[in-house]
């Protein structure tokens, strides 16, 4: 078997070469998923999430000389100005799924709460980095979204999931603790139409650390919570770090059981499963999971658990080489108990782990969105404070 060690940074930037090629340079919109190995593909499926990973991306690869920044300035403004005035929107929220080519709506799916707030959070890095008309367009952008109609008009406290023209809104809503942490700080902070403080006051808290992994690592993408407590007194940094711990825990306790959690391999997700599942997610829990993993859970773990993140990274590739190894890093899951290796990388989870690799490093999306003025008055909101240091005798 081929092996392969790629380092951090070249899984890093093999990342973004994702998210530089797989964007269509006429509208900007990037596809949600691509082939990380063999023939490339003929995809034409784009998401707002993945798109809003593809603007955070161009500050981190301007600022590493990956690209030239005025290359990556250009991608910037062609896409804000196709989401600012071509693609089609509801009260400011975008489709979940759509044409890469042309920006119309695939698959009759959902106009999208949670996929818009990543495109909007995106917006806002690439605005921030290269100032002046990116800025003003995507601070425009995430100003109109209407976060009191995606309320189902404010009748609400936690907002709607998402809406569609021929049903409505969703019944699904964000309302107990997932990974839409962001998406509140983010809308409690937005100018125009806030949600109120009041919806993040009654989102719901757990402190059980066994769900997907992905739930701890969206938000520290982008803000950084770390030694702060919300009004209530909820530590969100310490149970995104006890998501990772109990992650790397549970599939060591495993790996006699299932043959792809050995020498260290971790990252239970939301992620591509083997047939005929198709996309669905797993949790560390008894009866919730079959060996599956997903490597850029392993790899955005390097903000809380670096030396176990890089452990599996490296064992992942030494054991599984050209199996997963591709033009755009490592694929997007395996499953060595069913002898099923993905051939995908998905533009989401390419995007988490190339954000937290900047940030362990330089923190740059940390400066560049979560002190932004609409992150700022959204953690004011939600009554963020540092914890106060023990006073020394």
């Amino acid at each position: 078997m081929t092996t392969t060690n790629l380092s951090l940074e070249t899984l890093a930037q093999r990342a973004f070469a994702f998210f530089w090629q797989e964007t269509n340079p006429q509208t900007g919109l990037t596809k949600d998923r691509a082939k990380n190995i063999g023939k490339a593909d003929d995809y034409t499926v784009a998401s707002v999430a993945a798109t809003g990973y593809a603007l955070a991306a161009l500050p981190i690869a301007a600022s590493r000389g990956w690209i030239k920044k005025a290359e990556a300035q250009k991608r910037a403004l062609l896409t804000l100005h196709f989401l600012s005035s071509q693609l089609s929107h509801e009260h400011g929220f975008f489709y979940h799924f759509i044409d890469w080519r042309d920006g119309k709506r695939v698959w009759s799916c959902e106009l999208s709460s949670i996929d818009s707030a990543l495109l909007f959070l995106g917006a806002l890095a690439a605005g921030r980095y290269f100032k002046g008309e990116c800025a003003k367009l995507a601070d425009a952008l995430v100003a109109r979204a209407d976060w009191r109609w995606i309320q189902n008009g404010g009748k609400n406290l936690a907002p709607s999931m998402g809406w569609k023209p021929e049903s409505g809104f969703l019944e699904a809503r964000w309302s107990g603790y997932t990974e839409a942490s962001y998406l509140y700080l983010l809308a409690l902070g937005t100018p125009t139409h806030p949600l109120p403080q009041a919806s993040w006051d009654a989102l719901s808290f757990t402190e059980n650390p066994a769900v997907p992994i992905f739930w701890a690592q969206m938000t520290p993408g982008y803000v950084n919570l770390k030694g702060q407590r919300d009004r209530q007194g909820r530590d969100w940094w310490a149970l995104f770090q006890r998501s990772h711990e109990h992650h790397v825990a549970f599939c060591a306790k495993n790996a006699e059981r299932f043959v792809t959690y050995r020498e260290g391999i971790w990252g239970i997700n939301a992620c591509d499963q083997p047939p005929p599942v198709g996309y669905g997610a797993q949790s560390p829990r008894e009866g919730e999971h079959d060996g599956t993993v997903a490597p850029t859970a392993a790899m955005a773990g390097v903000l809380f658990v670096p030396e176990q993140a890089k452990q599996a990274l490296v064992a992942l590739q030494k054991r599984f080489g050209a199996k997963i190894t591709g033009r755009y890093g490592l694929s997007n899951a395996l499953n060595a108990d069913k002898n099923w290796f993905d051939q995908d990388v998905i533009g989401i989870d390419l995007g988490m782990a190339l954000l937290a690799w900047e940030n362990s490093k330089t923190g740059l999306l940390w400066k560049l969105v979560g002190e932004h003025p609409y992150l700022r008055r959204g953690l004011t909101a939600a009554g963020f404070k540092p914890e106060p240091r023990p006073r020394e005798l």
